[in-house]
């Protein structure tokens, strides 16, 4: 039996034994340096400005575009009233039209004084 016994013991002992191996778990703490921290503030301010320059960049290209299409758009509608005018001028020029608002302002057509220019 004595061998028994020294097998309880020595089970009693490694029991004993183990807690005291079991190690503390180590947190990992993420040590950064201070020029690692100024670094990387620097790296996010340089990034958020690029950022709020790319943003503004876009909107004062929208703006342009938008106020070019709203001039391209005048033109066309100024274009559209000086072609509606030329064909008023056309219609109003006509000979038989002059002919007739002389007679009725009371000018007489003398042939003789006529002259045709060439």
């Amino acid at each position: 039996m004595g061998n028994l016994a020294r097998k309880l013991q020595q089970e009693q002992q490694k029991e004993m034994v183990q807690p005291q191996k079991q190690k503390k778990a180590r947190k990992f703490k993420l040590a950064l340096s201070p020029g690692e921290k100024i670094l990387s503030v620097a790296f996010c301010a340089a990034l958020c400005f690029g950022a709020v320059q790319i943003l503004s960049n876009q909107a004062a290209i929208y703006d342009t575009n938008k106020s070019i299409q709203v001039t391209a758009s005048q033109i066309q509608d100024q274009k559209k009233v000086n072609n509606d005018l030329e064909m008023q001028v056309e219609e109003l020029s006509t000979y038989e039209r002059i002919l007739a608002k002389a007679k009725e302002l009371g000018l007489n057509l003398n042939e003789n004084n006529v002259k045709v220019v060439q």
